[in-house]
C-alpha cells in the first residue's frame, strides 16, 4: 500500500517517527476506541474498495465519516471547522509548477498547485518537528494507514512524551500518522519530515506539541489521491508568507487566524476573561490555572 520511486534510499528514521512497525488488522480498534464499533459495524455491507461517506446530519459535507480500508474515519465535529470548510479550491498567486505542494507553517496553510494559477488549500497544524520545517525537497514516499515508531533522538530530547511508544503504533486508528503519509525527501534521503493524517482533530490549525505537518484525514486522503511520487515541496518564507497570505496572530485557543482589529480585540477580551478567572480560582484557594 502505498506509492514510491524506484531507487530512493527507503526512510531510516522520522522526525514525526519512524514507520516500520505494519499496518494493524483492518477494522481491529483498540479498546479505548470502541465507541467508534458501532459506527463501524454500520459499514459492514458496504463495499470493501474505495472511501465512502457516511451521511451525518449536520456534519460540513467533505468531512463526513468514511470507511477506508477496512477503518471508519469519525466525521470532523463542525467545532473544529469555525470558519466552515478548510479545504477549497481557490486562486493562486504562488507562482509554483502544477503539482508543487507549498508549505505556509505561519499561516498554517497547505497548498496543492493546479494548472491555471488555481490551488487546492488545505488548513493544516504543526508540531514540534514542523516548525522547524525551512527547507522543501520532493515526495520520496507515501503510505496508506502507516505505522509510527518515535526515533532515538526524539527518546532523548522528550522521553516523557515519546517513551510510552518506543516500541512503536501499527497503522491504523491509533497511528499518529493518521490515514496517510508523504515523506519529504532531499537528494534521495529521508528528510525525516512527513504531511500526515491525524488522530487529534483539535491540533488542525494549531502549533501543536508533536507531529511534522498534519491535516483532517479526510484532507490527508484528498491530497494523497492528487500527489505524484517526486513532487516538489516548496516552504514558504515569513517573508513569502506576509506577502502572500497578510500577517496572522494566534487566538485564545492557539489556532492561526488574520491578525485584523477584530481577531485582536476578540483576542484581548478573551485574555482578559481568563486573567479573571485565575484571579478568581486564586481567590477562592487556588487551583489549577485556565488552560488555552
Amino acid at each position: 500500500m502505498g506509492k514510491g520511486i524506484p531507487g530512493v534510499d527507503p526512510p531510516q528514521r522520522a522526525g514525526c517517527g519512524a514507520t516500520s512497525i505494519p499496518p494493524s488488522a483492518p477494522g481491529f480498534i483498540l479498546p479505548h476506541l470502541a465507541s467508534r464499533l458501532a459506527a463501524l459495524f454500520a459499514l459492514v455491507f458496504l463495499a470493501a474498495c474505495g472511501t465512502p461517506r457516511v451521511d451525518t446530519p449536520g456534519v460540513t459535507a467533505g468531512y463526513e465519516g468514511v470507511e477506508d480500508n477496512g477503518y471508519f474515519i469519525a466525521p470532523v465535529e463542525a467545532r473544529f471547522l469555525p470558519e466552515g470548510v478548510p479545504r477549497a479550491e481557490v486562486e493562486y498567486a504562488g507562482g509554483e509548477s502544477p503539482g508543487t505542494i507549498v508549505i505556509d507553517t505561519f499561516a498554517r496553510r497547505l497548498y496543492f498547485v493546479l494548472p491555471g494559477n488555481r490551488a487546492w488549500r488545505y488548513k493544516i497544524g504543526i508540531g514540534r518537528e514542523g516548525t522547524s520545517l525551512t527547507r522543501g525537497g520532493s515526495i520520496g514516499r507515501t503510505a496508506v494507514w502507516p505505522g509510527w515508531q518515535p526515533t532515538g533522538n526524539m527518546l532523548r530530547t522528550y522521553p516523557e512524551l515519546y517513551g510510552p511508544y518506543a516500541g512503536g503504533v501499527a497503522g491504523g486508528l491509533d497511528s499518529p500518522l493518521g490515514a496517510r503519509a508523504l515523506y519529504l525527501y532531499r537528494s534521495g534521503r529521508d528528510t525525516m519530515y512527513r504531511i500526515h493524517g491525524t488522530i487529534d482533530d483539535a491540533s488542525i490549525g494549531r502549533a501543536s506539541s508533536a507531529g511534522c505537518v498534519r491535516l483532517f484525514n479526510q484532507d490527508a486522503i484528498h491530497l494523497y489521491n492528487q500527489v505524484a511520487p517526486g513532487a516538489q515541496v516548496k516552504i514558504r518564507s515569513r517573508d513569502e508568507s506576509l506577502t502572500l497570505e497578510g500577517a496572522w496572530i494566534n487566538d485564545i485557543h492557539g489556532n492561526a487566524v488574520p491578525d485584523t482589529p477584530e481577531n485582536r480585540a476578540a483576542l484581548e477580551k478573551a485574555l482578559a476573561k481568563r486573567a479573571e478567572t485565575d484571579a478568581a480560582t486564586a481567590a477562592a484557594g487556588g487551583g489549577t490555572a485556565t488552560q488555552g
